[in-house]
């Protein structure tokens, strides 16, 4: 189990959101199936957790409002904004990061059909579509089209790769959600 304290905030919004005068509190982080402890202030956004305080940068910062999906997690297999989530409403969950879907070196199968589909150009809403794409596929190992784009709702794509997205979650769905390609 690792320990990480410290107070510094990679984006300005986080940092005005923690009143540094708030108790600092210990929580245990189940973060990738590794357990973690960290100080924190209990409502501090799990997003400036993840980022500032454990260097898990794949997670971004987008608006800081949970309307963009960049900093998309899942929690308990269920997709959630890290934005918007205090730390200790996530102290009991399992959290999964983007970092957390690939398996030693081998991409999820949604990693995977992202990168052979090209659904990516800039990256910023990738970790986040990824991560809600893996959400929808262990609920719906075969979702429909609606189901899709009713899943990606929210995670907005700045360069408008939508199309690429929706194949590249329909190419997952024909493989295996835990692994890579097949």
């Amino acid at each position: 189990m690792e320990s990480v304290s410290g107070l510094r905030y990679a984006h300005p919004c986080i940092e005005a959101r923690v009143d540094p005068e708030l108790v600092m509190a210990e929580f245990q982080l189940n973060i990738n199936s590794k357990l973690v402890k960290v100080e924190a202030p209990a409502e501090e956004p799990l997003l400036s957790v993840l980022r500032d305080r454990l260097d898990l940068t794949g997670t971004k910062y987008g608006c800081g409002e949970g309307q963009c999906g960049a900093c998309t997690v899942l929690l308990n297999g269920r997709a959630a904004r890290s934005c918007l989530t205090p730390i200790s409403a996530a102290a009991n969950a399992r959290i999964v990061t983007i970092e957390g879907l690939a398996d030693g070196g081998d991409l999820s199968a949604v990693q995977e059909a992202f990168l052979e589909e090209s659904a990516l150009q800039c990256g910023y809403c990738t970790s986040g579509m990824i991560v809600a794409a893996t959400a929808l596929l262990s609920r719906i190992p075969k979702p429909s089209d609606d189901q899709i784009i009713e899943a990606i709702n929210g995670n907005i794509c700045r360069c408008g790769t939508y199309p690429r997205i929706l194949e590249a979650i329909k190419r997952a769905s024909h493989w295996s959600v835990s692994g890579g390609s097949q």
